[in-house]
This record gives C-alpha cells, sequence and structure tokens, in this order.
C-alpha cells in the first residue's frame, strides 16, 4: 500500500500528469480556459508539494 502511495505522489507532483488530464478532458469535450487549466495545475502542485515536505521518509525508512 504504501509502494502505490508513493508512486501515486510522485505521479500527481509531476506538472505532465494534469497536461495529460487537461488534454483528455478536452477530447471527451469538456474545456477548460487556458488560466483556469494553469490555476488548477499550480494550486495541485503546491498542494502535494506540501504534502512530500510533510511526508516523514525518515520513519517510512524505519518502517520496513
Amino acid at each position: 500500500m504504501k509502494k502505490i502511495l508513493d508512486v501515486l505522489l510522485n505521479y500527481l507532483t509531476q506538472e505532465s500528469t494534469y497536461t495529460g488530464l487537461t488534454a483528455i478532458l478536452t477530447a471527451i469535450g469538456i474545456t477548460l480556459k487556458p488560466e483556469l487549466a494553469s490555476a488548477i495545475v499550480t494550486c495541485a502542485l503546491g498542494v502535494f508539494g506540501l504534502i512530500k515536505v510533510l511526508v516523514n521518509e525518515k520513519a517510512d525508512k524505519n518502517a520496513k
């Protein structure tokens, strides 16, 4: 479970993930203004960056 969470957090902290999701939404007919898409990406990266800062990696390594 921890490995899955690490992989998920890794993908969620990459801008290309949100660019891809925006492309998929556009392909199915949902459009976003470029400014809104940029704001969503910036906010999401900030949130997941904060999560990565708060996660105690040393405690995770000692638990293994």
